[in-house]
């Protein structure tokens, strides 16, 4: 593979590390600003839903100008949210911070996904896109259990200022390491747009949504869930959460495998099992080693759902995939939002903290639902 595809990966390092980093630090910034959990709860919804907002905005406006310009420019956003965030004086200065952060990120997958595939032969798309994502699933084996354990050793300020280092890193690494490509020809932002006439665009899109959906349900309130009826110490946060990152590492390499074979039926079996699994963790959280094997599982089939989530909409949106590919971005992070909201929803009603894991597996419910409707739809359009 390219040594492009690694640099890409440092900045994927960094911003999934900012983007994961919230779930191990709840209780600290509950405490710190004096609101509720589910209240900061909503810095993962809210982080979520500037992914879906900014990044094809963004994208549309870097049309103009090289990918790998484009790239960089997000990354000086990315590290400018961050020292935002590790200054913010109160709860709402650093939510904007993490919009800032958002922003840069959901624009920043999507070019990045058409930098991957188009760094490689047709047939390695997917695999090429897995590992850029690698770099998001390795921040929640490295950069999340480390920037948990700083921020309840230092205070969580000190863990955005380590990630504003990882973000100076990546910066330099795309700088040195990818290509100039030419800024796209054939249309520019006109073309881009006119691919979401596409039926097939928009139910990819949907497909990400609630196939996606789940993983954040569970994972934004995966500290209270421990804690709360698992009876972990907080000191067994940052350790879980590394070994569900590795899961998250070996499905995503799982999930670009098989999606260069088969798309459609990678992501039915992915979020299949996810919906299944999301319903394990409520049945087992009270028993700390089916807990942790169970959450491990979780993260396999959380991101063995990516590389064909996002290969799905490249294929749906052929000749005009860049501003697709964001909206995808945007659209797993709509999901996030939708799965972290809903989960604080049922906490608040007084359901408990195994409420957001039978949240999840309702929600995978429907992504396998919106799934099958896409398969339906794509059948058709094959000729007989």
């Amino acid at each position: 593979m390219p040594l492009a595809l690694f640099a890409l990966a440092i900045s994927a390092f960094g911003i999934g590390t900012t983007e994961f980093i919230i779930n191990g630090l709840l209780p600290e910034l509950a405490a710190d600003f004096a609101v509720t959990i589910p209240a900061a709860g909503l810095l993962v919804s809210g982080y979520a839903l500037g992914v879906a907002v900014g990044g094809p905005p963004l994208t549309m406006l870097g049309g103009r100008f090289s990918r790998k310009t484009v790239l960089l420019s997000l990354m000086v956003l990315f590290i400018a949210g961050n020292l935002l965030s590790a200054l913010a004086p109160s709860y709402g200065v650093l939510m904007v911070g993490r919009f800032l952060s958002a922003f840069a990120h959901g624009a920043y997958f999507g070019v990045g996904s058409v930098v991957a595939a188009d760094l490689v032969a047709p047939q390695k798309r997917a695999s090429a896109i897995a590992l850029m994502f690698t770099g998001l699933t390795l921040a929640n084996v490295l950069g999340v259990p480390l920037g948990t354990w700083i921020g309840q050793a230092f205070g969580w300020r000190a863990t955005f200022w380590a990630v504003v280092v990882i973000g100076v890193a990546g910066f330099v690494g795309v700088l040195a390491l990818v290509p100039r490509q030419p800024r796209p020809a054939g249309g520019g932002v006109l073309r881009e747009l006119a691919t979401f006439r596409k039926p097939g665009v928009w139910l990819a899109l949907a497909m990400t949504v609630f196939g996606f959906a789940p993983v954040f349900a569970v994972i934004t309130f995966i500290a209270p869930i421990m804690t709360g009826v698992g009876g972990f110490s907080p000191g067994a946060v940052p350790v879980v959460m590394a070994v569900f990152g590795v899961g998250l590492v070996v499905g995503n390499l799982i999930g670009g495998k098989l999606a260069d074979r088969a798309v459609m039926p990678s992501i039915y079996g992915s979020v299949a099992l996810l919906t299944a699994l999301a319903a394990g963790v409520a049945v087992v959280a009270a028993n700390q080693t089916a807990f942790i094997i169970m959450i491990t599982l979780f993260g396999v089939a959380a991101f063995a759902t990516v590389p064909p989530l996002q290969t799905r909409v490249l294929d749906a949106a052929t000749g005009a995939p860049t501003l697709a590919s964001a909206a995808n971005i945007g659209a797993f992070n709509l999901g996030n939002a939708i799965g972290s909201f809903a989960a604080g929803l049922t906490i608040d009603a007084g359901l408990g903290y195994t409420a957001p894991a039978w949240t999840a597996a309702v929600l995978g419910l429907v992504g396998l639902g919106v799934a099958g409707a896409a398969g339906v739809q794509a059948r058709r359009l094959v000729p007989a």
